[in-house]
């Protein structure tokens, strides 16, 4: 079954071009001008990943991801005109799971899209569980649970965290963990896993400010703690 992408701009012409490069891409695509018609769509149609401008009238896209992001963890690609790192870091916060920066390559865009399908609809495969401490991770079920209890994680977040794990004690640098983040090969911004890294660390550690898993390697990277460790 084809999977849905919702596109959210205030610029028909823009949703057109990108509405019809994607469907002979062989999505199933819906659209919405502006963040308050987008919410109403995406409850009905529930699409597998949503395409979202930052700047619209009535609901902009930051006002939709802090909406929309209490009611589902559908991905999210952000589509900007702005070049400010505090923007693009603010996106991040909100949920969204990658961004590209307008003006676009409809190639580009769509590559961008497939590589957070992928990392957020992993086939199912034999169990491959990774377990530190108080912490397990279900590859294959895509389940994060700490001492048993459900953990809510991005696709994004998903990914990183199962390579950090994969590897207890070693440390990565920002763009090895970059890279493992897309299937495709773009220039990266290797800010965003600083933003990643905070959030993960709200998320699964006993006290966020003094991070017992993962661990800054200074002038490295990141690393997760050895079991014990």
């Amino acid at each position: 079954m084809a999977k849905t992408v919702l596109i959210v701009d205030d610029k028909d012409s823009l949703r057109k071009m990108v509405s019809s490069y994607l469907a002979e891409e062989g999505y199933r695509v819906v659209e919405a001008s502006n963040g308050r018609e987008a919410i109403f769509v995406a409850r009905y149609e529930k699409p597998d990943l949503i395409i979202l401008d930052l700047m619209m009238p009535e609901m902009g896209g930051y006002e939709f991801m802090r909406v929309y992001s209490k009611e589902a963890d559908t991905p999210i690609v952000v589509l900007t005109a702005k070049l400010d790192e505090n923007d693009k870091i603010l996106g991040l916060e909100l949920g969204a799971d990658d961004y590209v920066t307008k003006p676009f390559s409809l190639r580009e865009l769509a590559a961008r899209v497939r590589a957070v399908l992928r990392r957020a609809n992993k086939p199912v495969r034999e169990p491959d569980i990774l377990r530190i401490d108080a912490i397990s991770l279900d590859r294959g079920g895509h389940v994060v649970t700490i001492g048993g209890e459900p953990v809510d994680l991005t696709p994004s977040e998903f990914s990183l965290l199962a390579v950090l794990m994969s590897a207890p004690g070693r440390a990565f640098s920002r763009l090895e963990l970059l890279d493992n983040l897309s299937d495709e090969p773009y220039e990266g911004y290797e800010r965003t896993i600083d933003v990643h890294i905070r959030n993960l660390r709200t998320k699964i550690e006993p006290d966020p400010g003094s991070p017992s898993y993962i661990q800054t390697v200074y002038g490295v990277g990141y690393r997760f703690a050895s079991q014990g460790s």
